[in-house]
């Protein structure tokens, strides 16, 4: 019951990001493209690495607390407009993990998970009075409710002997380097060919380490982990692998976004 309890906090909040961020729409273009090349990478990396291909929707999710929270250790020395960035490819980010969901995982989703997950981010879009959610709701789920989720989901149920294994390898892998390689690519790429530019004050140094940082996924993975893998032992392996995944994104990314900070 606390599971589904914070699952629904969790989704509720996305569906509240999502619906906020529609309001700026123009200026969500392009990290929102980005956020798209930034799962579509990692899944055909561990598509090809083709251990328990069922999993692949896992490597593709960021996980906007986690990402944001580890920015914010930068201090002044961020460049704001990576900040913003990064939190609005976060939230296209969510987004499309809920079309992958309700799109390839339909079958799974029972009518409990439907509505913890679905459910609780449509409830998010539609709920009035967004903004003053959002104010209370937000660090509430980030700093309470997310650490929490980890802490039961993650943390106590690490098994260090799978860390090593092929599964969580292959999660490894294909979420510490597709979604930098994923977003710096198709941004590179939208500003090559499209209209579509960085901010005046951005430039692609930053957006390697808004990249590296988006490699940290681990709350809604685990629920598209918990709907389509039934062994305990596979799931186990896939834990370890969003674990490390995330510990070694999160130190590559304030490691280069330190070495190239805001002044220069």
């Amino acid at each position: 019951m606390l599971n589904h309890l914070l699952t629904f906090a969790i989704f509720l909040l996305i569906g509240i990001e999502i619906r906020s961020g529609v309001d700026n729409a123009k200026a969500a273009v392009l990290p929102s493209l980005a956020a798209l090349g930034g799962m579509v990478l990692p899944a055909a990396i561990y598509l090809a690495l083709g251990v328990h291909r069922e999993a692949w929707a896992v490597v593709m999710p960021t996980d906007v607390a986690l990402a944001i929270g580890a920015l914010s250790l930068l201090g002044s020395t961020i460049n704001p407009s990576v900040r913003i960035f990064l939190m609005t490819l976060a939230v296209a980010d969510d987004f499309f993990s809920l079309a992958v969901i309700g799109i390839f995982y339909r079958r799974e989703l029972n009518l409990t998970s439907a509505f913890y997950t679905l459910g609780a981010a449509a409830i998010g879009v539609l709920l009035p009075g967004r903004q003053q959610i959002l104010k209370v709701l937000a660090p509430l789920v980030t700093f309470g409710i997310i650490p929490i989720y980890i802490l039961i989901n993650l943390l106590l149920k690490i098994d260090l002997s799978t860390f090593t294994s092929a599964t969580s390898l292959s999660v490894v892998v294909s979420r510490v380097v597709g979604k930098v390689l994923g977003i710096l690519l198709t941004t590179w790429l939208l500003t090559r060919v499209t209209s579509l530019s960085l901010p005046p004050n951005l430039n692609f140094k930053e957006v390697v380490g808004i990249g590296l940082l988006s490699g940290m996924g681990m709350t809604v993975s685990l629920v598209i982990a918990g709907i389509v893998i039934k062994s305990q032992f596979v799931f186990a392996e896939i834990r370890s692998g969003l674990f490390l995944a995330a510990l070694i994104s999160g130190v590559l990314g304030l490691l280069w976004l330190k070495r190239f900070p805001a002044s220069l």
